[in-house]
C-alpha cells in the first residue's frame, strides 16, 4: 500500500506492508510542503500538496521525482478513473484532469438531490463510482462521475473507539481492484480497517445540509482490523504487487 502523509515539517510518501503496517520505503517532502492526495497511474505516483499548488510525480518503484505539475488553489483528494485524474479542493466541486499534463478537462458539482455537498476530501474511484469523504465527518458519499449526484452514503460512525483521543478525522480510503478489498483509516488513527459494505434501508441521519429524501443509506460491517499502528495518512492507495 502507498500512503501520502500530511503534517507540517514531516510530510512524506510511503510504501507500507499491508499486513503488518511496516513502513518499507519513505520519501520526505520539503519541510514547507504539506502532503495531500495520492493516486497511482501508469506506474507513476501522483501526490498533491495542500497549499503549495504543486503535484509531485514519482516513479512507483524508486520514488524518484520524475515530474511535477502546478494548479491553482488547494489540493485535497486525488484519484483516477476512466483514464482521468479526479481532484477535490475542499469545496463541493470535483475537477477532472488530464494525467499527462494536469490540465483541467471538466468539473462537476456534487449534490445530494438539490443540496451541494461541500468539504469533499479523500477520494477513491471504485466500479465506476467516486467515493468521497466529507471532511470532519464519518460519512463517505458514493457519487456518479457524469452528473455529480450522490447515489448513496456510507456511514462509518463508531468505527474508531472514542477513547482514541489523539486520532483525528477519517480521511483515508483505499481499494485493491485485484482482490476487491476496501480499506479506510484516518489522521493519526492507530488502525487501518478493512470493511465490507452492506446495503440497508434509508437512514434518518442526514440533515437538510446533506441529503434530500431520496438518498439511500449504507452501513458498514467490520471485516477485519489490521495490526495497530499510528498513521498520519491523508490519502492511501491500495494496489496489487
Amino acid at each position: 500500500m502507498y500512503e501520502s502523509t500530511g503534517i507540517t515539517g514531516s510530510s512524506s510518501l510511503r510504501r507500507v506492508d499491508l499486513e503488518t503496517g511496516t513502513v518499507l520505503q519513505t520519501h520526505l517532502l520539503p519541510a514547507d510542503v504539506f502532503g495531500e492526495g495520492l493516486t497511482l497511474f501508469d506506474d507513476r505516483l501522483i501526490q498533491l500538496t495542500w497549499t503549495s499548488e504543486i503535484a509531485f510525480v514519482y516513479d512507483r518503484a524508486s520514488f524518484e521525482l520524475v515530474d511535477q505539475f502546478t494548479y491553482t488553489g488547494s489540493g485535497w483528494g486525488l484519484t483516477d478513473g476512466a483514464h482521468r485524474l479526479i481532484m477535490s479542493n475542499g469545496t463541493s466541486y470535483l475537477t477532472f484532469r488530464d494525467p499527462q499534463d494536469f490540465d483541467t478537462i471538466r468539473q462537476i458539482q456534487v449534490r445530494d438531490g438539490l443540496n451541494p455537498i461541500s468539504s469533499l476530501n479523500e477520494l477513491e474511484f471504485i466500479h465506476g463510482e467516486i467515493l468521497a469523504n466529507v471532511y470532519q465527518t464519518d460519512l463517505i458519499a458514493r457519487i456518479r462521475p457524469d452528473s455529480g449526484q450522490v447515489i448513496a452514503w456510507i456511514d462509518l460512525t463508531g468505527l474508531l473507539p472514542p477513547e482514541r483521543q489523539r486520532a483525528e478525522v477519517l480521511n483515508g480510503i483505499a481499494f485493491d481492484e485485484a482482490t476487491g478489498r476496501l480499506f479506510v483509516t484516518g489522521k493519526f488513527w492507530p488502525t487501518l480497517f478493512e470493511i465490507e459494505l452492506v446495503d440497508c434501508p434509508p437512514l434518518p441521519l442526514f440533515s437538510d445540509d446533506f441529503a434530500s429524501g431520496n438518498t439511500r443509506g449504507w452501513s458498514w460491517s467490520l471485516e477485519a482490523g489490521m495490526p495497530a499502528r499510528t498513521t498520519e495518512s491523508t490519502e492511501t492507495v491500495a494496489s496489487s504487487p
